[in-house]
């Protein structure tokens, strides 16, 4: 029997950890030298301390996200939900830019430095086997009820909870997440932790 690539794809495991994005972050270069304090003049309710922080600090409500604008043309965009909604964050920033004069590029380099995502395996965890036996773990339960774990591949970080929720921070892409959790879970069953 023969089966299409269709077939194939539609046939693909797909992961069901409930995983959430809750936070993409990106770095942006404008390539255009920006002069701040006439930004903080132009960008209604911008805020500009340079004798405290070297960046100029502006929100846009819709999508939601914050941005930390650089002398340098330097763009931090974090708080959207997908990096569609960062792009779509920036697109409105340098229409503002526009609007001011600032000649900037429409389609400005962008690469996602971030991903905060959470997750649910559905079961209870034994933290203590986890520290034992996956090593590259921090647990300090008089401190904080959560384990901090390293994973190489993709590289992650973890904070895992005995309820079985996860925090997952480090990727570069929405699938480095599902492939992470996909690792953990599968880490986490061989050693029975689960």
């Amino acid at each position: 029997m023969v089966t299409s690539k269709k077939t194939e794809k539609k046939s693909a495991p797909k992961t069901s950890h409930n995983i959430k994005i809750q936070n993409v972050v990106i770095s942006v270069d404008t390539g255009t030298r920006m002069l701040l304090d006439v930004l903080a003049r132009h960008l209604e309710n911008a805020e500009y301390e340079p004798e405290s922080f070297p960046g100029l600090v502006y929100r846009i409500k819709e999508p939601k996200a914050s941005t930390l604008i650089f002398t340098t043309g330097k763009i931090i965009c974090s708080g959207a939900k997908s990096f569609e909604e960062a792009k779509f964050a920036i697109s409105k920033l340098i229409k503002k830019f526009r609007e001011i004069g600032l000649k900037v590029p429409s389609d400005p380099k962008t690469e996602i430095v971030n991903i905060v995502a959470s997750a649910e395996l559905g079961v209870r965890l034994d933290l203590n086997k986890i520290v034992f036996e996956l090593g590259e773990c921090e647990y300090e339960p008089e401190q904080f009820p959560g384990l901090v774990y390293r994973l190489d591949s993709p590289k992650v970080v973890f904070l895992i909870f005995n309820s079985g929720k996860l925090v997952c921070t480090g990727a570069r892409s929405e699938k480095a997440v599902e492939i992470a959790v996909d690792n953990l879970r599968k880490k986490l069953k061989d050693i029975k932790a689960m």
